[in-house]
């Protein structure tokens, strides 16, 4: 292709799918599985903490927010500043924060240090997500962007998901502390690897003026072939044709005020869906009468029906509608959370109940990181994400809170997991009316 000709089309569009795509998508796959480790790790573990610290179930309700309060600082406060000081440095420093408190939280003796640790150590998981979503996102070919995006983040359900079997080996032969162990241990030896090896967004190296050393490794195997200033040159074109510089506001600009209220209104309700059957659905279920093995395996079956939802949306929203996959998604899943609340203790019906709702609630939420992505323009992206999950966090936080208060005013576990549904159907709606205002714009 000549470098004339190509100036004239899109760079995301002339991106090739190559060895770079592959080792992008990979290593922010394991931060991603790394997160999903460490974010649930807390869930399968309070009911063995409880009975070691002598304390009720729903005194476990501030922990889940804490951590998750934390996912929405991080999200808000430091994913934002990779727009400024490049995506890479921020997936580092977070996998550091992560690491390093996951650790600690293997020494904590009360509650008080418990919440302290859970907290920082969701600061790094809520900056690290946006930023593996957006670079995922900007290496991707536009064809493949949200299958790439989708597979990448299959990491956080699968580590949650893996995280559950480990976590019940381990609290059979160990005890909690060798979870937390495990999950601060992991990020930390994954370190030096990024450091060496993870590219930073061509994009950024544009927009801040890198020199022709830093960025023309990485054009040479992004866009095989082509001159990578003349490569860069259309990257810069592409930044400059939206107003340059960094702002939250500018996500409500230039007619933008509907699509990002309705896109925060569905991760708000999805997550805070998600989140509350994450963290409560062991203690629920084991409360209900299940021993935990059981009640663990059910959760990690949420988490892995989340993978196999999030590679078939992630098909079907490249060939589809993504807004009538998504909510079409987020709708039956609520149905769905109807038979986990029905099935009482038989486990079949679990299974069944808790994997199908994975596919839609955790593998939507997955096509939703991929829709936001694809909505905001290239200076503003990481931003876009980041406050959308930073909003979605609220709800996450209210999620496991709503839980411990319904758990301590003594409501049947039947009920309180009934409760989830409704909050799907709302992101459904959210959804739904957000690709009519999009289908309107265009």
């Amino acid at each position: 292709m000549t470098p004339s000709l190509a100036a004239d089309i899109p760079a995301a569009n002339r991106a090739a799918f190559g060895p770079l795509q592959l080792r992008v998508t990979l290593l922010c796959a394991l931060v991603a599985m790394l997160d999903g480790f460490d974010t649930q790790s807390i869930a399968y573990v309070a009911p063995r903490i409880a009975e070691d610290w002598g304390l009720k179930a729903s005194a476990f309700g501030p922990i889940f927010a804490a951590g998750l309060f934390g996912l929405m600082a991080g999200a808000f406060l430091l994913s934002p500043a990779a727009d400024r000081w490049g995506r890479k440095k921020i997936i580092l420093l977070s996998s550091f924060i992560f690491g390093l408190f996951a650790l600690l939280t293997a020494t904590a003796s009360g509650m008080n240090e418990l919440l302290a640790y859970r907290f920082v150590t969701g600061v790094g998981l809520g900056a690290a997500m946006p930023n593996i979503i957006a670079l995922t996102s900007e290496y991707a070919p536009q064809r493949l962007r949200a299958t790439l995006v989708t597979v990448m983040f299959c990491g956080f359900p699968l580590g949650s998901t893996l995280g559950g079997l480990v976590s019940s080996w381990l609290l059979t032969h160990f005890d909690w502390h060798a979870v937390f162990v495990l999950g601060g241990v992991l990020p930390l030896l994954l370190l030096p690897v990024l450091a060496a090896v993870l590219p930073e967004s061509l994009r950024y190296l544009a927009a801040s003026g890198a020199s022709l050393a830093r960025y023309e490794p990485i054009v040479r195997s992004a866009y095989p072939g082509e001159d990578a200033a003349t490569v860069m040159a259309g990257l810069r074109s592409e930044a400059a044709s939206v107003q340059a510089g960094f702002s939250v506001f500018e996500l409500f600009r230039h007619g933008r005020l509907p699509t990002t209220v309705l896109l925060w209104l569905a991760f708000f309700m999805n997550l805070l869906v998600m989140y509350f059957l994450v963290n409560w659905l062991p203690t629920l279920l084991k409360s209900a009468g299940l021993p935990l093995e059981k009640a663990i395996l059910s959760t990690a079956m949420l988490n892995l029906g989340g993978v196999v939802g999030a590679l078939a949306l992630g098909r079907l929203i490249d060939r589809f509608s993504p807004y009538v996959v998504l909510s079409a998604a987020y709708a039956a899943s609520a149905a769905f959370i109807g038979l986990i609340a029905f099935s009482g203790q038989n486990l079949t019906g679990l299974l069944a109940g808790a994997a199908l709702s994975g596919f839609g609630v955790v593998g939507a939420q997955i096509g939703c990181n991929a829709l936001a992505a694809s909505i905001y323009p290239t200076h503003i992206r990481a931003t876009g994400v980041g406050w959308a999950l930073g909003v979605g966090r609220i709800g996450a936080v209210v999620g496991p809170l709503a839980g411990g208060a319904l758990l301590a005013a003594a409501w049947p576990p039947a009920s309180i997991i009934l409760v989830a549904a409704v909050p799907a159907v709302l992101a459904a709606v959210a959804v739904a009316l957000l690709g009519r205002i999009r289908r309107e714009a265009d």
